[in-house]
C-alpha cells in the first residue's frame, strides 16, 4: 500500500461519528454557529469548539467559503474545457499552470487521464465572452495545443460536499 492511501486510511479512521456529524453540518451549514453545531452533534458547546478546532488544525476543514449565485451575477454560461498539450510541453508545464491559476474565468483545473491533458471548469458573463476567452486567452497559454469545449444546457447537481464514511 502506497503511502498516501495508509495516510488517507489512517485519518479517515480517527474520525467519530461525533466528528463526521460536525463536519456533515458545516459542508451544508458552514455559517452555524458553535451553539448549532453543538445541537447538530449533540455536543455541549464548549465539547464541540474544543473538537470543531481539532478538525480544522488537523486539516480537514480546508477552508470557509460563500458560494455565489453565478446567474444572479451575469454569468450565465458555464462550460468545461478539454485542453491538450503540445508534444514536449513539459518544459511549459509550470508556466500553464502558473497563468491557468490566475484567470479568474477558471473555476476548476485537473490534470486528467485519456485523451486530453486537462479539464476546467470555466464561467463566462455569455457565448461571445466564453468565445473570446477560448481564443483570446486560453489558446495563447504556452504549451496549449488543442482546446474541446461543452457548454452546460442545465445544472443537475452542484456541491462541493464529500460523501463521509459512516
Amino acid at each position: 500500500m502506497n503511502g498516501l492511501v495508509a495516510e488517507i486510511s489512517f485519518h479517515i479512521m480517527e474520525l467519530d461519528r461525533t466528528d463526521r456529524r460536525i463536519l456533515g453540518h458545516l459542508q451544508g451549514h458552514a455559517r452555524a454557529s458553535n451553539l448549532e453545531l453543538a445541537e447538530a452533534a449533540s455536543l455541549s458547546p464548549a465539547q464541540c469548539h474544543r473538537r470543531h478546532r481539532r478538525l480544522e488544525e488537523a486539516g480537514y476543514i480546508a477552508r470557509y467559503e460563500a458560494r455565489l449565485d453565478a446567474a444572479r451575477l451575469g454569468l450565465t454560461v458555464v462550460a468545461f474545457i478539454h485542453v491538450s498539450m503540445e508534444r514536449g510541453h513539459v518544459r511549459e508545464l509550470q508556466k500553464f499552470k502558473d497563468l491557468l491559476a490566475s484567470l479568474v474565468e477558471v473555476q476548476e483545473c485537473y490534470a486528467v487521464t485519456g485523451d486530453f491533458d486537462y479539464v476546467l471548469k470555466v464561467v463566462a458573463r455569455d457565448l461571445p465572452a466564453l468565445s473570446r476567452f477560448l481564443m483570446d486567452t486560453l489558446m495563447n497559454l504556452p504549451g496549449v495545443a488543442a482546446v474541446r469545449s461543452s457548454v452546460c444546457m442545465e445544472e443537475i447537481k452542484c456541491t462541493s460536499a464529500l460523501p463521509l464514511p459512516t
